[in-house]
């Protein structure tokens, strides 16, 4: 069964509160008590703060996957803007 992906936003700024870094990982996440198994919602993180993000979604039982952002992503995203 194919993964429902919601893309991050195309500034790609860290989801932790308060901060406006770059991020440079995509935390794949869903509730099972919400979403199917196929949705994932994305929070993204800065290297500071990607044990933080991952271990809140972690101990939850929310985390899915965390895939790092390249640049390669960035370009395409300032590409279709």
């Amino acid at each position: 069964m194919p993964v429902e992906r919601h893309e991050p936003p195309s500034d790609f700024v860290c989801s932790a509160r308060g901060c406006r870094s770059r991020a440079a990982w995509a935390l794949r996440w869903n509730n099972p008590r919400l979403h199917t198994e196929e949705r994932r919602k994305t929070w993204l993180a800065c290297d500071p703060h990607l044990a933080g993000l991952s271990e809140h979604l972690d101990v939850r039982g929310f985390l899915r996957e965390t895939e790092a952002i390249g640049v390669d992503e960035v370009l395409v995203q300032h590409q279709a803007s």
